[in-house]
């Protein structure tokens, strides 16, 4: 099992948000905006900051850092590393399974992941049997698109998905995150997109309106 960072929430909890991280982040990265979302005071979710694991990342010349999977060049779409993608979705899955098995039912978890980790979220997402209440990636891509059709969940094939991405982004180009809301829609999911002026980041409007999805897909009132 990964090792995470959670956050417990201050009532009895109900939802569970499992958020992943970016290349070279680990799961503290977004545990600050936890107060900016607008749960509010008695929302009753437990987050879940999974750490991933140490590895070489190529482009990178080779430096160990923590990783969700191997990424060789420039054009992150262009030789994905397969294994690597699948295998961070199974340590995903691990702990989805945990969440259930310790009474948060599938339909109170949202999978959600910034950039490289956003990536891995869709994948996973998308594949996972049990019905969550929704994915969301950020800043971000859908790996492994041509295998979608064969691999992807019955139970999720009506699952919330947002998706938000930065006009500047150097990083992940926003034409790629473009392109895979496109196939994501051309798949037959439904897509709540979002656009905002911004680079390799997340930003308090965006935050703001995740607040607000979260709250809509986990039947929280404030």
């Amino acid at each position: 099992m990964l090792d995470c960072v959670e956050i417990q929430p201050p009532t009895e909890p109900h939802a569970c948000i499992i958020w992943l991280h970016g290349l070279g982040a680990d799961g503290n990265d977004f545990v600050p905006i936890i107060p900016e979302l607008g749960l509010g005071e008695r929302h009753g979710v437990r987050f879940v900051f999974p750490n991933a694991p140490q590895q070489p990342v190529t482009i990178n010349g080779g430096m160990q850092m923590p990783a969700w999977y191997d990424i060789t060049g420039a054009d992150i779409a262009d030789k994905q590393d397969s294994d690597g993608i699948r295998a961070s979705a199974a340590e995903i899955d691990a702990l989805i399974e945990r969440e259930i098995a310790a009474g948060i039912p599938a339909s109170q978890i949202v999978l959600a992941g910034f950039s490289q980790g956003g990536a891995v979220a869709l994948h996973t997402g998308l594949r996972q049997a049990a019905s969550l209440a929704g994915i969301m990636g950020l800043s971000t891509y859908l790996p492994l698109h041509d295998s979608l059709a064969a691999q992807a969940s019955a139970a999720n094939r009506e699952v919330a998905i947002f998706m938000a991405h930065g006009d500047q982004d150097p990083v992940v180009p926003i034409e790629l995150g473009r392109a895979s809301r496109e196939q994501l829609t051309a798949a037959g999911y439904t897509v709540d997109w979002h656009e905002y002026p911004m680079a390799h980041q997340v930003c308090l409007p965006e935050i703001a309106t995740i607040g607000r999805w979260l709250r809509e897909r986990l039947s929280i009132r404030v």
